[in-house]
């Protein structure tokens, strides 16, 4: 049963291999090259804030102005992002519908294993192959990319345009998260195909459920899973976190603690009227002028963000929640499986 599914899945793990091997040696030899670029940037060794920031720039401008190191640096984010996708399309959706679809399961089901067996064995081995696929993947591009990780936090909060690894874009294509959508995306694909039992159906549902669930954990879930901190700062001395992080909200909260953004139509925070004197400022062509107004009467801004330091805590988080699932539709496809008429 092992060395069955082996030869049925052999291709698909060849031509994985050599993508891998091929990918290994690009990444090797331009991130010598990245990492020289690094070191000789002086960042290694700067400890002044202002100092370090001007190296972070310098050396983030050097490596987009190389065109295959930017490349190489999108294509690590999309290739993360796409492969745990293709995993449960092309590897979880038809691993059975094929077989029900050609009718090969009876054969198996009439010898002497049993319908448990069969799908163990196919899910065990595909499943550990395609989740040490991200692992490995994951391990590669984020060893690639270190540099330019470590860097672009001195280069002030936005990373002087690079996405830092908290971000809602970087987050998914770092990491050990990586790990856990490809064992999601492939139950989701084999339970997808043994409950519709029509490969392109299945596919379907596989491609629109990862993605839909993605993008529900990146931008709903994700920044809630530990209390968000909130910081209050004087509007003429703006507050911006070291390093990086994930915003939340940002605004103006009032004298007595009205957090309201006022509207054109109503100039008020929270009903608390806006002084006269800096709604004149506003008037002006300058964005800035109602600033000092605001502060002199007592308003603060405000900024609720979750800190960089909590990247690994949200990587445990947010892996386990797609592992729990995994399991969760690995248990209903073996339920679906011993209730199917054969």
């Amino acid at each position: 049963m092992i060395w069955l599914t082996w030869r049925q899945f052999r291709a698909q793990a060849v031509v994985t291999a050599a993508f891998l091997a091929v990918l290994a040696v690009v990444l090797a030899v331009t991130g010598a090259h990245l990492a020289s670029l690094y070191n000789a940037s002086g960042l290694t060794a700067c400890h002044v804030h202002g100092d370090c920031e001007r190296l972070a720039t310098t050396f983030l401008n050097e490596a987009k102005a190389d065109t295959a190191l930017a490349y190489l640096f999108d294509a690590g984010i999309v290739i993360l992002y796409a492969v745990p996708a293709l995993i449960g399309i092309f590897w979880g959706a038809p691993l059975l519908t094929r077989e029900i679809e050609a009718g090969t399961f009876r054969l198996a089901w009439s010898q002497s294993v049993t319908r448990t067996r069969w799908l163990a064995i196919k899910l065990g081995l595909i499943a550990a192959v395609a989740v040490a696929t991200a692992g490995l993947l994951s391990l590669i591009v984020t060893w690639w990319a270190a540099p330019v990780q470590r860097a672009a936090p001195f280069a002030g909060s936005d990373g002087h345009g690079v996405p830092l690894r908290i971000s809602p874009l970087e987050f998914g294509a770092r990491g050990v998260v990586p790990l856990g959508y490809a064992a999601f995306a492939f139950v989701l694909g084999v339970t997808a195909g043994l409950l519709i039992r029509r490969t392109v159906a299945a596919m379907a549902v596989t491609l629109a459920g990862f993605t839909g669930l993605r993008a529900l954990t990146a931008l709903w879930l994700r920044p809630h899973y530990l209390s968000p901190v909130t910081v209050y700062y004087k509007l003429t001395a703006p507050f911006s976190p070291a390093g990086s992080y994930l915003g939340i909200a940002q605004g103006i909260i009032g004298p007595h603690g009205q957090t309201a953004v006022p509207g054109n139509d109503a100039p008020s925070y929270d009903g608390v009227p806006i002084p006269a004197a800096c709604l004149h400022a506003a008037a002006t062509p300058n964005p800035q002028a109602p600033v000092p107004c605001l502060a002199a009467h007592g308003y603060h801004g405000y900024l609720t963000y979750q800190p960089a330091s909590r990247f690994w805590a949200f990587q445990g988080i947010e892996t386990g929640i797609f592992a729990v699932l995994a399991a969760a539709l690995l248990a209903a496809a073996f339920w679906a499986l011993q209730r199917r008429d054969a």
